[in-house]
């Protein structure tokens, strides 16, 4: 059934979907400072609400895993474990999840549609560089030292709707961290993203790593610039590539007015 959606709109989805995504890594990571107000699902397709003293949650239409362990204040991984779940997107509406030790543990789920599967290779379409013009340097771009996060040829160009750039690759490839930092989010929640890594930096900065194949960090690992994160991939794209983003304070900014000149 995805197939009728336009090439456009599951790009626009997948992109609002990201934006909640760093919006509610950046609460909790400013929450973590104060006391927790009660979280609001920050993306369209559902609402998940924490209540106090809750032991189950029944999962609804719009629920990823990492929605529902934020909503209860809660680190994705231990959710994960505590529901004997090997991977993040297999939820199905009505199953159960335990919140804490208080209850038993669940049976193992039923597995979802082959559409709310893992991420999986889309077909091989080949895709010509683009010629990028001349950006330029933003005047916050020295608050960071920067690097490269692959070394393909960039095959998408950064605009409103794309609020990133894309980077060629093969299969494989290494992706390195542009910048030092901490993960604020590594996995596969995000639908049309595949494998999905986010780095928290300073200055309120945020960069994102789309499509890898593998990923070799966990939420919460502290990065240095140049360190190997994950695998370029092709998981919920059409041909190997990394899918990066830097946002400041939550805003997509264009990642050549940051990146140093090759």
């Amino acid at each position: 059934m995805s197939d009728a959606i336009p090439t456009s709109l599951r790009r626009n989805r997948c992109k609002l979907a990201l934006t909640a995504l760093v919006a509610a890594a950046l609460m909790a990571g400013c929450a973590s400072r104060t006391s927790r107000a009660p979280i609001t699902d920050l993306s369209a397709g559902g609402g998940v609400a924490a209540q106090s003293g809750e032991s189950l949650y029944t999962v609804r239409p719009g629920d990823t895993l990492y929605k529902i362990a934020q909503a209860h204040n809660m680190d994705v991984n231990t959710l994960a474990q505590l529901n004997n779940l090997s991977n993040a997107n297999v939820l199905s509406v009505g199953q159960q999840l335990r919140l804490n030790g208080s209850v038993p543990a669940p049976a193992a789920p039923v597995a979802p549609p082959a559409e709310q599967g893992p991420a999986t290779p889309m077909p091989v379409t080949p895709v010509q560089p683009v010629q990028p013009t001349t950006v330029a340097r933003a005047s916050d771009a020295g608050l960071i030292s920067w690097a490269w996060p692959a070394s393909g040829d960039i095959i998408q160009a950064f605009n409103t709707n794309t609020k990133g750039i894309d980077i060629a690759g093969t299969p494989g490839d290494p992706v390195y961290a542009a910048a030092d930092g901490n993960v604020m989010y590594a996995g596969n929640g995000v639908r049309g993203l595949g494998n999905l890594i986010l780095l928290g930096h300073s200055d309120g900065f945020v960069t994102a790593y789309a499509h890898n194949q593998t990923l070799l960090v966990k939420t919460g690992q502290v990065i240095k610039k140049g360190d190997k994160i994950a695998l370029l991939g092709q998981t919920d794209t059409s041909s190997p590539r990394l899918h990066f983003e830097i946002r400041r304070r939550g805003t997509p900014v264009n990642p050549l007015s940051y990146l140093p000149a090759r």
